[in-house]
């Protein structure tokens, strides 16, 4: 028996809608029960925002920095910001992540170098704040960002997610129904959909290595 040979299965958003309806023993019937269905597709890509780590909405991106301008204002699809890097003549070097408190207690925040720390204020349209403020307009900043996921607009829309997470995200969409148009089968799509979300979410990992090394300090008495 020959195998098709292709790879290339995606649904789109009116598939998900009618694999969810489905799975709460509905159909979809109205305009209005698609209008509905995408608002609850659009709240789970939310959630899972808050979730964890979605490898794949990982972005690499580029600041150009400003002599004496610590403030840098990102993107307001970027949710987090993982790790940074201050570009120099070739070489890359690690910034500290600081807390908002950290930051605050910075005595001079005017103090001009190669900037080595950060503090990311997660407003709205999140800022970059970096010391020492950069000393010059040559060094770039570079940082993994973690990604909004695109919304699903209109019915004919696919979604930016891989297709091992395909499962989950109708789970999760059945849930999200069941609890408006079936609430006899809310407890059974809630564990189905927990169970998709940490099967997908612990293949979805990195599998780099990983050490735990406690922290040491020496004082002179």
């Amino acid at each position: 028996m020959a195998v098709s040979g292709s790879t290339d299965f995606e649904l789109d958003v009116t598939e998900y809608i009618e694999e969810a309806f489905e799975r709460c023993g509905l159909e979809v019937r109205t305009g209005y029960d698609l209008k509905t269905a995408k608002r609850s597709l659009n709240l789970l890509l939310a959630e899972w925002a808050n979730r964890g780590l979605n490898a794949w909405t990982i972005k690499q991106n580029t600041q150009a920095l400003v002599a004496e301008d610590g403030l840098y204002t990102l993107n307001a699809n970027i949710i987090d910001v993982l790790s940074v890097v201050c570009r120099r003549d070739g070489t890359d070097y690690a910034l500290e992540r600081l807390s908002r408190d950290e930051f605050l207690s910075i005595p001079n925040k005017t103090t001009t170098g190669r900037p080595n720390q950060f503090f990311l204020d997660r407003l709205t349209t999140p800022v970059l704040k970096l010391w020492p403020i950069p000393e010059n307009a040559t060094d770039v900043i570079i940082y993994d960002a973690l990604t909004r996921i695109d919304d699903a607009d209109t019915p004919t829309n696919t979604l930016a997610v891989p297709f091992r997470f395909y499962p989950c995200l109708a789970a999760g969409l059945a849930y999200y129904i069941a609890i408006k148009r079936a609430p006899n089968r809310i407890q059974l799509l809630k564990g189905l959909y927990d169970e998709e979300f940490d099967r997908a979410m612990s293949e979805d990992r990195d599998r780099a290595s990983f050490n735990v090394v406690p922290a040491q300090s020496y004082h002179r008495s």
